[in-house]
């Protein structure tokens, strides 16, 4: 992970929000997981141990994941996302022209993106397409089935 995570000012409290949870809440559950693994007895054909030291390097492993996130992070500030043109952070209505939908998506970096949420990656096809463009801009985008046409109707702020 050597390039920079972009960030919303969500975004970043999000991330912030779990890794505390994951130092406070779970090293303790998981610490007392293999604690009473360990009274069991032989640790060498302990299933429970076994899992519970699986799930400890687990946490471990998002706690270091989300600590480098947060050194590498740069926050869009709220005043900085243009309602002019689409940009990381732009909630951005727009019109598929195929299947005459209207769809409101939220342009975030890639560490941000959750598409049942609707907050899509600059990086993906379709946030890459809708970048720098404005009110009125039709954009096609490659995607997996072909080519789509949106129409962008709105760009707002949060």
């Amino acid at each position: 992970m050597d390039k920079e995570v972009v960030l919303t000012v969500n975004g970043l409290k999000k991330i912030e929000d779990e890794l505390e949870h994951l130092k406070a809440v779970r090293r303790r559950e998981v610490a007392e997981r293999i604690k009473q693994a360990i009274a069991f007895g032989d640790i060498s054909e302990n299933s429970e141990y076994d899992e519970a030291k699986n799930e400890q390097a687990q946490v471990e492993e998002r706690i270091a994941k989300l600590e480098t996130m947060l050194k590498k992070a740069r926050v869009i500030d709220e005043d900085d996302i243009s309602i002019d043109v689409v940009s990381i952070g732009s909630i951005v209505q727009v019109k598929d022209i195929e299947f005459d939908e209207e769809v409101e998506y939220m342009i975030v970096g890639s560490a941000e993106a959750d598409p049942y949420e609707l907050k899509i990656s600059n990086e993906s096809p379709v946030g890459r397409a809708l970048l720098g463009k404005k009110v009125g801009d039709v954009v096609e985008v490659q995607i997996p089935d072909g080519i789509t046409k949106y129409e962008i109707l709105d760009i707002r702020r949060q």
